[in-house]
């Protein structure tokens, strides 16, 4: 799943782990890859933040505006009965990065080796996932 975001050479985001896709398989995803699928000129992109989420959702959002899904994720686990789970690049530099330190209620980040995206490659960046609930 390569989609391209405001900068045209580089990778707006991945395919995911198929190991990670299987522990959440019973998890909604609102920001599925879908190749015959186009908006705003990117193709394999849909708007999930305008879907509405389920209970339970598993997302690796486009990675060039993280921002839109960490604070949705949040809203969304408003709801104690909600739980997102994001796979995101490792990037403390980030603004996105530090909301996530600040939810109100708890997180949990999960890292270790690099993802290959379903390819044979291992990844250039580190990956975590995020567990946004409330209770």
């Amino acid at each position: 799943m390569i989609r391209r975001g405001r900068y045209p050479n580089a990778s707006d985001n991945f395919r995911t782990d198929k190991w990670i896709l299987e522990m959440f398989a019973d998890f909604q995803d609102p920001c599925p890859y879908n190749p015959d699928f186009e908006i705003d000129g990117l193709h394999g992109y849909f708007d999930g933040l305008k879907a509405p989420w389920g209970p339970r959702v598993f997302v690796n959002p486009p990675y060039s505006n993280v921002t839109p899904w960490i604070l949705r994720a949040i809203k969304h686990t408003e709801d104690k009965s909600n739980i997102v789970v994001m796979l995101l690049k490792h990037d403390s530099s980030t603004r996105w990065f530090r909301l996530i330190h600040e939810c109100p209620w708890s997180y949990t980040l999960l890292s270790g080796q690099r993802l290959k995206h379903q390819t044979s490659n291992w990844a250039s960046f580190p990956s975590i996932l995020v567990v946004f609930h409330n209770g």
